[in-house]
């Protein structure tokens, strides 16, 4: 176990810098939803940074514990007044995985900013937003949404051509600062859900990937996939394409399920201050590795099952989530990312020092 470098005094600060970009105001109410596995240090961090910022807080605590292979558990909702509750609050801050759930819909509807904290305390003071990183982040939403064909490449033979516009684009910066904005402390990338049926090519998994779900490994193997109209037709490979085929069927509902080979958000990340190597610096513990190796820059994340986040019907746990490298990303015929660089400029956010 690594040493935790954040001193625990120092939270209510990070916190506060944290709910101050989230526009947490004075005479505003924070509700913290929270589960048995949550960290208390985070709720009390929580309730100091509202207090110093004259805003009023409170936890709800449920007895479900969600996770990444676990997307989608309806967390509240059960218990009469909870949705209610949540609804009425202008941040909810969750300390753990609201994803794919109908609650969290309604609750931001309503106009709650969400919030979701679940990495280390090391990360959050790391990944903090840095100046910039929201700007790129909308410009690169803007060239996502105005996109109707989406094509990737790589040396290793990554081909994959998919149609865009039927499914809104996910933008995160690191914090929920608008009515009804979800937000991801630690994030900064974008997604789209394909159009249906429309991706078609090959994807090509190389070592060095990373497997976040539901693994969280480096790729150890080559993974060849084949996909034709909007799903995975064929996996090969050694060792990690045996893990991938058993994951994606063990979550069939029937034996004709193909939810969870369909291909899923596709995106890209923006955050300079997210390390590819966290996995290897850290280990494997998921805390780790929850923000930093969806969001580093230049990686194009490829995933599979579920697009009800997206306003589709896919609510499968066949989801597959895989950062990947050394691609090139062309929008409407135009290189964004050459070979896991950032070529757009206005999508280039530099580092800061932490």
């Amino acid at each position: 176990m690594r040493t935790r470098l954040t001193n625990p005094a120092a939270l209510a600060a990070l916190f506060r810098r944290e709910f101050e970009l989230c526009n947490v105001r004075k005479g505003e109410t924070v509700a913290l939803l929270s589960d048995l596995s949550s960290r208390r240090e985070f709720v009390e961090a929580s309730f100091a940074a509202a207090t110093e910022l004259g805003a009023d807080a409170y936890e709800m605590c449920v007895n479900s514990i969600p996770s990444w292979t676990k997307v989608g558990v309806e967390t509240v909702g059960a218990c009469k007044g909870t949705i209610d509750a949540l609804a009425a609050a202008d941040l909810l801050v969750c300390l753990h995985i609201p994803l794919f759930t109908k609650w969290m819909k309604t609750v931001r509807g309503a106009g709650t900013r969400v919030l979701m904290i679940i990495d280390h305390p090391d990360d959050l003071a790391d990944l903090m937003a840095p100046p910039g990183l929201k700007e790129a982040a909308v410009h690169s939403g803007k060239r996502l949404e105005d996109t109707k064909v989406m094509r990737v490449v790589s040396d290793a033979g990554t081909d994959l051509t998919v149609e865009c516009g039927e499914f809104p684009t996910m933008v995160q910066y690191g914090f929920a600062d608008a009515p009804g904005r979800f937000d991801h402390w630690g994030g900064g990338h974008v997604h789209t859900f394909p159009n249906e049926g429309s991706a078609n090519g090959a994807v090509v998994i190389q070592p060095g990937d990373l497997v976040i779900l539901p693994y969280n490994r480096f790729v150890q193997d080559e993974i060849r996939i084949e996909i034709r109209d909007g799903f995975i037709r064929k996996i090969e490979g050694g060792l990690d394409a045996k893990l991938m085929n058993n994951w994606l069927e063990d979550n069939r509902r029937t034996s004709g399920d193909m939810d969870g080979h369909a291909i899923s958000h596709l995106g890209w990340g923006l955050n300079p201050q997210a390390r590819w190597d966290a996995l290897a610096l850290y280990g494997d513990d998921p805390d780790r590795t929850y923000a930093s190796a969806r969001v580093f820059a230049g990686n194009f994340l490829f995933s599979t099952g579920p697009n009800s986040q997206g306003g589709g019907k896919r609510d499968t746990r066949g989801h597959y989530d895989v950062p990947m490298r050394d691609c090139t990303v062309m929008l409407d015929n135009e290189v964004i990312i050459e070979k896991g660089r950032i070529v757009d400029e206005k999508m280039i956010v530099e580092a800061v020092a932490r």
